[in-house]
């Protein structure tokens, strides 16, 4: 190392170590030796700057002053106070320091940066009689100090308030994707490369577009630190500006020579991060070069391009609120990529990578950091064969040839000496044709336009699949059952893969048009509490008479229970003429069975707001009366606490399996416990000859009939258990309930 080269360490969070080292050499870094937080090289200042200008990688750039014995306290202090800081700081100017390390008698970092500032505190007064003040947020100069062995190794942050912050990102996402991470995962992912053959990229999922900008500054040769006036550098009284001016005219001249732009394109269904894809693409100047729309996963979009690169950062299981709506998005992914994107090669960064493997890509063994978050990449080549597969389904090829023909009869059939083995998934789509033709042609002579088509009739597919026709348009609503631990998460999630991409074939309708959720024992409100921000669509489905609103985003359930199918029409059946009750009253479809059938009034009780408000726009969907028909939103416990003089001739009472409630004596509400409770303070409310509709989904519910005394019951969950829902004779428990005579 000659006398004009400096020490030098780059800083960059865990993974992108290997990537931050090889970028150093290209810079002209001489000697380059990589550690787990960065790398240290040694070079001219002027190498220091090219790497402050250049760096696509590193979050710091800290030039090394010293090195200081700090076996004790006083020694580091000691150490400090000898250094020629007036080459670094003014007397009047401001510092912030930042301590990393512990020692027997430092014990935390707070303490090892104030003998920091005391130190350089101190040589200013005892040097100039003034000293530095303080500055956290835009100090002249960061010192950086960082303890191990006895030894502080002094440095000052040429960079400022750190490399990764480019300057385009005001407008945040939540949990967004840290600009050097994200240039890291697209140099890993071969994006140079694959730019310069003339490939396009796409994010189908670009929250605040930093994958876009990353790619699109790395294609078109631009300085990341290029225009910044916050670097470190700047204010370091060290700072050479004719070394920078040279690097800085060296870059614009690079940028100004316009290299083409391959086509960047990015998607997201929340028009939120659109907007803030669209803000921050303005300021970094590439408003007119990368393309972004609000567009849902399953929609694709158009990948502008025959070959490049699909990169995303899919939103993580806290930002969705539910473990399984990251599922649910993985295996929505993966059929995009297969369906949209052959021949491309793809990168996905993931905190679930068991999940994500149904994309058929490698694991690299690379640990990435982003945040508190440990995240893994997704890497390999989508084959070009699996979109012909997907795209040419057994329900919309025509073929010509007899061999065609063939094919067509047994999809996906592999022989093996001579014998024919379908397929898990083969099998998987031949039961749901079986029960489209048997369930399906039942519906159509019932009339029935909402109904369970499959209800895990395969345990290795352990999935229930609803259709929900509306005049015009299908949809399907898949709830996957939670699999056991022992379920090995890859082979899981490849299942499940094939029944997303299996549905929307055999029920011949868009994939836009299948919703996905998972399905698991929750306490309390949990089971009915918002999986998404809101805002999701409601649709128009009919049941007989009645109009219903269903919702397939925002809750677990859709908002109409289909197992309650022949109970509702039971009520329909008793409510003429009479005064009806709907306790725990959900979005009220009950009630407007009753409503429409002839009651002479209908009250409707839930504690949800949303649910009570569903229910109002139930009624003015059916055109119900609001003078007849009452809704109150108030916890039922508590109103059933209140006196009243109502009574009513025909009560529906559906409970949660549990709730919470202060007007219990243990503080809740549990079905199997509570129920004779709950039934004798309804119980009072009926008429002499009134009758009381009971139900519970609990699974092991049974009716405890010592504490129902003065009451006759009748078990009728048979009677009420509609034929798509045989195979799961325990959906719900109901019965019939009158006062004795």
């Amino acid at each position: 190392m000659s006398e004009s080269d400096h020490n030098f360490f780059a800083a960059a969070s865990r993974g992108i170590a290997p990537l931050l080292s090889a970028e150093l050499r290209d810079l002209g870094a001489p000697s380059v030796e990589r550690t787990g937080a960065g790398a240290s090289f040694t070079g001219s200042l002027e190498v220091g700057y090219r790497v402050c200008l250049w760096s696509r990688m590193a979050s710091r750039v800290l030039l090394q002053l010293a090195r200081v014995d700090a076996s004790t306290a006083d020694a580091l202090y000691e150490g400090l106070r000898q250094l020629r800081w007036v080459d670094h700081v003014a007397p009047t100017g401001t510092i912030a320091v930042r301590f990393n390390g512990t020692s027997a008698e430092i014990r935390n970092s707070h303490f090892g940066a104030l003998r920091v500032k005391d130190a350089i505190v101190d040589h200013f007064r005892d040097t100039h009689g003034s000293r530095p003040s303080v500055n956290l947020d835009r100090p002249d100069l960061r010192i950086d100090v960082h303890l191990y062995k006895g030894e502080a190794v002094i440095g000052i942050d040429l960079s400022g308030g750190g490399l990764h912050r480019r300057g385009y990102r005001l407008d945040r996402t939540e949990a967004p994707l840290r600009e050097n991470l994200a240039a890291g995962i697209v140099a890993r992912a071969g994006w140079r490369g694959i730019a310069a053959r003339g490939g396009s990229l796409v994010d189908p999922m670009c929250g605040s577009g930093t994958l876009l900008i990353e790619a699109a500054w790395m294609a078109m040769d631009r300085a990341p630190a290029l225009g910044r006036r916050d670097l470190g550098l700047h204010t370091w009284r060290g700072h050479e500006p004719v070394t920078w001016a040279a690097l800085v005219a060296e870059a614009e001249e690079r940028v100004a020579a316009g290299r083409r732009l391959p086509s960047i394109r990015g998607f997201d269904v929340d028009i939120r991060a659109v907007r803030a894809t669209t803000a921050n693409l303005e300021r970094a100047g590439l408003t007119a070069r990368v393309h972004v729309e609000r567009r849902s996963l399953a929609d694709g979009g158009d990948p502008g391009g025959e070959t490049g690169l699909l990169v995303t950062n899919p939103p993580y299981g806290h930002r969705l609120g539910e473990e399984g709506g990251v599922r649910a998005l993985h295996a929505e992914l993966a059929t995009n990529v297969r369906r949209h994107y052959g021949g491309w090669r793809a990168a996905v960064l993931t905190t679930t990578p068991e999940w994500a493997q149904s994309l058929g890509l490698a694991l690299l063994p690379e640990t990435f950091t982003n945040g508190p978050l440990e995240c893994r990449l997704l890497l390999g080549d989508v084959p070009a064969t699996e979109v012909a597969a997907t795209a040419e389904t057994p329900l919309t090829r025509k073929a010509d040839a007899a061999s065609a023909e063939k094919e067509l009869r047994h999809p996906g059939i592999e022989s093996a000496g001579g014998a024919a083995t379908p397929s898990g998934a083969d099998m998987f789509a031949n039961r749901l044709r079986k029960n489209l033709r048997i369930i399906g042609k039942w519906a159509r002579r019932a009339g029935v336009t909402c109904y369970r088509l499959y209800d895990a009739d395969m345990p290795e597919y352990a999935v229930a699949v609803d259709v929900y026709r509306g005049a015009e348009q299908m949809w399907a609503h898949v709830q996957e059952y939670r699999a056991p631990a022992s379920v090995d998460a890859a082979r899981a999630a490849a299942r499940l893969q094939e029944v997303l991409t299996t549905i929307p074939q055999v029920l011949e309708m868009p994939a836009d048009h299948l919703y996905f959720k998972v399905r698991e024992k929750k306490r309390g409100t949990q089971q009915y509490r918002r999986l998404t921000a809101g805002g999701g669509r409601f649709y128009e489905v009919t049941e007989g008479p009645c109009t219903f609103l269903v919702n397939f985003t925002d809750y677990l359930d859709t908002g109409l229970f289909l197992d309650h199918r022949l109970t509702r029409a039971m009520i329909g059946e008793l409510s003429a003429g009479k005064r009806f009750l709907n306790l725990f009253a959900y979005t009220g479809t009950a009630t407007v069975c009753a409503a429409l059938a002839g009651a002479r009034s209908t009250t409707t009780v839930d504690m949800s707001k949303t649910y009570t408000d569903w229910a109002i726009r139930n009624f003015e969907r059916n055109q119900m009366s609001g003078r007849t028909n009452l809704v109150e939103q108030m916890d039922c416990l508590q109103w059933l606490s209140q006196s009243r003089r109502e009574r009513y001739d025909l009560i529906f009472l559906d409970p949660p399996t549990f709730s919470n409630s202060k007007r219990m004596e243990s503080d809740s509400f549990d079905v199997q416990r509570d129920h004779a409770w709950l039934i004798r303070q309804t119980a009072r409310l009926l008429t002499a000859d009134g009758v009381l509709l009971f139900s519970s989904n609990f699974r092991q519910f049974q009716l405890d009939e010592g504490g129902l005394s003065g009451l006759q019951h009748e078990d009728i969950s048979r009677k009420t258990l509609p034929r798509d829902f045989e195979r799961n004779p325990r959906i719900h428990k109901c019965f019939r309930m009158t006062r004795s005579l």
